[in-house]
């Protein structure tokens, strides 16, 4: 994909320098209650330098066999990885405390990301005991949840999020293989499929669960559990192979999602001061003269712009929100980026306006981004807008896969591994997909 040019620059070197600090130093005070999604963090920090090509050199040999020996002392003894190391009781461990102690979906979703970026081999993951807990915590209706409690019972959530980072376990360790594998069964992929289906919203968007408002979080990891489970649309063309598959009104998501655009960048921008007589493109950024202005001009509008061919201000910075009528935010960016990079419709929206907003608004001057403009920068919101800037190919950033979050060489380097090319026949069904297929997906106008 061909960089975005622009006058705003990413401040490569205050990135790197604001990674390195994490990787390498205390977090601050304000981090105390994350402690308990270290992995996360974890990921955000190795990966993020991969991205910005500074990871070998972040990380001394020594370094990077310490940070991989700490994910593995996650591990469990059952299988499945811890999200934090607090919980571990160690040599105290016993059927009377594990319970305490239990596997953790997204924990494990992090841990394995964590050694792929570290350029681990997974050898020591216990993969059959992850797949068989897989299926253990997947509810009868098809949904994922995030432990498994006594007597069998599923705790957690149960929104696309835990089916996403299921699905990411599940083609990490096997590919997008359908059915038993040596005698481990399957998860209830159609099930799955149907959960989807049912959050789907009528504007197109998906949801938390059915009847909710659609919301681009939950619409980004249904899509790209679908694309880990090759049960994305077919394209125009391809022979139905019967299988049940998500999206079903493609054009309308696509919509959705184009809509996430917004030029609403902070507070003041969502005052309303419609029939206000300073109410024009040229001293507002309501989100209402954005959209009014090019269908129904005022005479005040069309005298302010006469003569100008260069765009009105507003439309300088464009941002992205992830529900309708709400201020724009960096990781709904991402949140909604890369859904439409993965239906192969990434071409929809305009990149340069949004780089301009992450650049100009959101980036900070000691490197990261804030949540908002004006925001001091968290490891969230700078992973994830350095992940979009990735998507668009700026120049510095290594290329990215969006829907593991890690770049092409990390995913390069996972599909090369020997046992997982015996259990994918060396070819896997990712490598044609509609995301990376080249082709684009037809929409019906």
């Amino acid at each position: 994909m061909a960089p975005v040019t622009s006058e705003s620059q990413l401040n490569y070197a205050r990135h790197v320098k604001y990674w390195r600090r994490n990787l390498k130093t205390l977090l601050p005070h304000f981090y105390t209650g994350n402690d308990a999604n270290r992995m996360m963090l974890a990921l955000f920090t190795v990966s993020a330098l991969d991205i910005l090509g500074d990871l070998d050199a972040a990380l001394s040999s020594e370094e990077r066999r310490g940070h991989t020996d700490w994910v593995y002392s996650c591990q469990l003894p059952e299988g499945g990885f811890r999200p934090w190391p607090g919980s571990n009781f160690g040599g105290l461990r016993d059927d009377g405390n594990k319970r305490w102690d239990p596997a953790h979906l997204p924990g494990t979703f992090f841990a394995l990301l964590t050694l792929v970026v570290l350029g681990d081999d997974l050898e020591r993951v216990k993969r059959r005991e992850i797949l068989a807990w897989l299926v253990k915590i997947q509810r009868p209706e098809g949904s994922f949840g995030e432990t498994l409690g006594e007597d069998g019972f599923v705790n957690g959530g149960n929104d696309s999020r835990f089916g996403f980072m299921a699905t990411a376990i599940r083609w990490i360790l096997r590919g997008d293989l359908e059915g038993p594998w040596e005698g481990i069964p399957d998860i209830d992929v159609d099930s799955f499929v149907n959960c989807v289906r049912d959050a789907e919203c009528y504007d197109g968007g998906i949801s938390e669960s059915p009847y909710h408002e659609a919301h681009s979080g939950f619409t980004c990891c249904a899509i790209a559990a679908l694309l880990f489970l090759d049960r994305l649309p077919l394209k125009p063309g391809q022979k139905s192979d019967g299988r049940l598959r998500g999206v079903t009104n493609v054009p309308q998501t696509l919509h959705w999602l184009a809509s996430r655009q917004t030029t609403t960048l902070d507070e003041d921008d969502g005052l309303d001061t419609y029939n206000d007589e300073t109410d024009t493109s040229e001293t507002c950024h309501d989100a209402h003269s954005f959209v009014k202005l090019g269908a129904r001009p005022s005479k005040q509008a069309d005298s302010n712009l006469k003569g100008r061919p260069h765009i009105h201000f507003e439309l300088q910075w464009v941002g992205m929100n992830g529900r309708c009528n709400k201020v724009a935010d960096t990781c709904y960016a991402y949140w909604t980026c890369a859904p439409l990079q993965i239906l192969g419709h990434l071409d929809i929206i305009n990149r340069a306006p949004i780089r301009k907003w992450l650049l100009d608004k959101t980036q900070h001057i000691v490197g990261g981004f804030g949540k908002v403009t004006g925001d001091p920068p968290d490891m969230y919101h700078s992973f994830l807008g350095l992940m979009v800037l990735a998507m668009f190919g700026e120049s510095g950033l290594q290329s990215v896969d969006s829907a593991l979050c890690i770049t092409d060489r990390a995913k390069k380097h996972l599909e090369s591994l020997s046992w997982r090319r015996k259990i994918t026949g060396g070819v896997d069904l990712q490598d044609v997909s509609i995301r990376l297929a080249g082709g684009r997906m037809q929409v019906d106008s």
